[in-house]
This record gives C-alpha cells, structure tokens and sequence, in this order.
C-alpha cells in the first residue's frame, strides 16, 4: 500500500525558496510546515498499536489557486484534494502543474454521481477517490475505469456516514461490509484501500474523543472481521483542519486539510441533496 506518491513526513528540511515569494506562498509555507510539525507531534502521542503506517497529508486545494499549489509541491507536499470534478479537471491538465508537478497524486473528496463517473476517471494522475457510497457508484467508476486502464486498478474508499446525518453522504455504518464485499467480489478494476468519514462538525473534544471517529474505527474492526481483511490493510481517512490531530491520535491513516494549510476559503452556498459534494471544511 506504499507508493513513491504516498505522503512522508517530513522533519524542517523543506528546500528554501522565499527570495521571490509573494504572500500567499509565504503563507502557504508556513501553513504547510505546521500541519506537519503537528501531524508528527499527534502520531508520537498515538498507542504503540497505532504506528504501523504514518498519516498522509491530503491538502484541500478547492478554490485555491495553481501558484499556491505549485508552491506546496515544491516543498514536498504531494498529495492534493478537491471536492468539485470540474475544478479538479482543469488543474489536472493545467500546463504549469503538468510541468512543476510531475508526481502529483489528486483525491477525489466530494460526493460522486454516477453520470459523472466516465468524466472522473479521465483525470491525470488520479489517485483515489475517497467518496464511494453505494454499489451503483461503485459498479459506474470500476465499468468507466476499465475502459481507460486495464492494467492498474483505482484506489477507492468507502465513505461512511458515521454521524446520521441526513445532509451527508455516506453509506450506513451497518451497510459497509456489504458494500466492501461487493466491490471486493465484483469490481476488478477497482482496489478497496479504506473507509472515509466526515462526522460531526465542530465536535468539542473537551467532551472525550469525537464518537464518530470511534465509530469509524470500530466499523474497520468490522469489516476486517467479517471479509477476512487485516487492519493493516484497511486506511482510515477521517480529520480535517480543526480536527485532524485528535483523528490521528485515534488511528487515522489520511488526514484532508485544506484551510491550515492555504487559509481560508469563501463559503459556497449549501448545495441539495441530489449534488452534495463535500470532504474538508
């Protein structure tokens, strides 16, 4: 499950590059050695059960722009989030990211519709979709995957709906081992890596730790017991910018930051049901 594209952490020596570094690259630089420093910090407080895999930084770059990007990349970061596959597309045949970052690994974070799967699986350097939720979606990305890539098969993740909420995509905790099992059984093009939660928003940690992380954990617990996996095998993808260390402690293997690292970004207006796409806040 480790690649040459999977995160490591890395420990200060970033390559100095701020003589002609405007603003928005400076803050990039400085948000980026952060998020590190704080996710090496949260794996060395996590049990000794928990260190057989280092988290990946997933960075949101949604909204954000190519120079920002280019500019994380450059000091080491290379696995990038969006949540929307228009936006997605045109980064991933921009000309200056082709050229500057030729080992950039791209997640897909938001919800996935199934006309939309023969459109997705055309992006350059697609590295994962992280939001699979039924068997449906399932079956339109592993038939439109095959027809572009016969050799390797996608990553993919099973996105959960640990909190209940209605708004958010998901499939039902006890729905997942079902939904792995068939794409385990019935989608050869497709390689099953993980489960993905998003949770609750704004959870106190003050009150213990967040219940739908734990949820999350105890549903790989399940899903490995049931098909026959071991947990090693089996990724968490669960924290985002306010949460993400405490997620870490508690086992997550992908963290998807994108305001610590970039800032802040415009609020969208909410979306309906039958178009929700989300991932990082």
């Amino acid at each position: 499950m480790l690649t040459a594209c999977r995160f490591q952490l890395l420990s200060g020596n970033l390559p100095v590059r701020l003589r002609f570094a405007t603003m928005d690259e400076v803050d990039v630089v400085k948000g980026l050695q952060n998020v590190l420093d704080k996710v090496l910090a949260a794996s060395s407080r996590r049990p000794e059960e928990l260190q057989f895999v280092k988290p990946r930084l997933v960075a949101v770059s949604k909204t954000k722009s190519v120079d920002m990007i280019i500019t994380a990349y450059e000091h080491g970061q290379r696995h990038f989030g969006e949540n929307y596959i228009q936006e997605l597309t045109e980064k991933s045949i921009n000309p200056q990211i082709l050229e500057k970052c030729p080992d950039i690994c791209w997640h897909y974070i938001g919800h996935l519709q199934r006309n939309k799967a023969p459109k997705i699986v055309r992006i350059s350097h697609l590295y994962m979709i992280e939001t699979i939720d039924s068997d449906r979606i399932a079956s339109a990305v592993n038939n439109s995957w095959g027809g572009v890539n016969a050799v390797d098969p996608l990553r993919i993740m099973i996105q959960v709906n640990t909190s209940g909420e209605t708004e958010k995509s998901g499939v039902e905790l006890s729905e997942a081992s079902n939904l792995v099992k068939f794409v385990i059984e019935n989608c050869p093009n497709l390689k099953f890596v993980g489960l993905m939660t998003i949770g609750e928003y704004g959870y106190d940690v003050t009150k213990g730790p967040n219940p739908d992380f734990l949820r999350l954990v105890s549903c790989r617990e399940d899903v490995c017991k049931t098909l026959g996996l071991s947990k090693q095998s089996v990724e968490l993808s669960m924290g985002m910018s306010d949460d993400f260390e405490h997620a870490i402690e508690l086992g997550s293997t992908n963290v998807r930051v994108g305001s610590s690292i970039f800032g802040f970004r415009a609020k969208k207006p909410p979306v309906t049901n039958s178009a929700k796409e989300e991932g990082e806040s």
